[in-house]
């Protein structure tokens, strides 16, 4: 596993709220379901991303949307149309006035929309849960980044299109890992724009040393890596090694790998069955009482009270 593999799969969809919107102007959709990461597929027609505090952003088809939470944003025909629906956590769909929504009527499997042949088709993703993305991708993001669909050539939004609606054995899964896909695709696809800002960690997979350093600390985070090990590992000396590491990933190699067993433990504590002890020696420490220890210091609550968390 390379580290830009490692990181950008921190997306693991699991029951992830997907939708395809079929819909005619004028339309107007207020987001305020506090989600941690959203993706938005133009399938055809148009539409606006207007958020609260940033700049307005057009969608045309084939563009991918991700918006970073928990902030409410709009999605609309136009940016002056007055929202009609209220999306709130747990996708709980309302008018802005509290009320049902008699003109937004299903269409279909994972299809709602005001008229089921209208001009404008979307797709979206939603992960709704914070341990189905990495911290550490989440904080590089900004609040909200557009990938045009001229800027690639991906078959991934006509598959989800074409998924989105099939209600076969397993569909759950499939759809989970297309959305896992689209968005580490457009992520990718993103990072790589030099207008990017694409953060530290990303680029600093490209250099020869601290990139073979990232890979050896991803490929096994049990290993019981030091400093000096890395460096033989990498082929040069401790002080080189660690200068390096820290100026090109923000962080000296032992913490980097701290955080990255413990976003290892916060999704292995989510899995049926798994026991604290268990997932200690996963993710490179010797007891529970070592895993929660640092856990607790660094996450700021225990593995149980994470695993907890995240099931409610």
């Amino acid at each position: 596993m390379d580290a830009v593999v490692g990181l950008l799969n921190g997306p693991r969809a699991q029951g992830a709220f997907l939708l395809r919107s079929v819909l005619t102007p004028p339309w107007s959709m207020r987001i305020s379901d506090q989600a941690p990461l959203t993706l938005v597929a133009m399938v055809r027609g148009e539409a606006w991303v207007v958020p609260d505090r940033d700049a307005t952003v057009r969608l045309r088809p084939g563009d991918v949307a991700i918006v970073r939470g928990p902030d409410p944003y709009t999605v609309a025909d136009d940016p002056a149309t007055a929202p009609q629906v209220v999306i709130h956590p747990g996708q709980r769909c309302t008018t802005p006035d509290g009320q049902g929504l008699p003109e937004m009527t299903e269409l279909g499997v994972r299809t709602w929309g005001n008229t089921p042949d209208g001009p404008t088709m979307l797709l979206t993703g939603t992960y709704t849960m914070q341990g189905e993305v990495s911290r550490r991708l989440l904080s590089a993001l900004p609040p909200l980044l557009v990938v045009p669909g001229d800027s690639w050539d991906s078959p991934l939004i006509p598959l989800l299109a074409t998924e989105i609606v099939k209600n076969d054995p397993g569909q759950e899964a499939v759809l989970d890992r297309l959305l896992d896909l689209l968005l580490i695709a457009a992520l990718r696809e993103w990072f790589a724009r030099p207008t990017a800002q694409a953060p530290a960690w990303y680029r600093a997979h490209s250099d020869p040393v601290v990139g073979r350093a990232l890979q050896l600390l991803h490929h096994n985070p049990a290993q019981p890596w030091t400093v000096a090990a890395l460096a033989a590992r990498t082929g040069v000396s401790r002080a080189t090694l660690a200068r390096r590491f820290t100026t090109l990933v923000g962080e000296p190699p032992m913490s980097y790998l701290t955080e990255w067993r413990l976003a290892l433990a916060a999704d292995l504590l989510r899995e049926p069955g798994a026991t604290v002890g268990a997932v200690a020696h996963r993710v490179g420490y010797g007891s529970s009482f070592a895993l929660s220890t640092a856990f607790k210091r660094i996450r700021g609550l225990s593995p149980r009270d994470h695993r907890l968390t995240t099931r409610t």
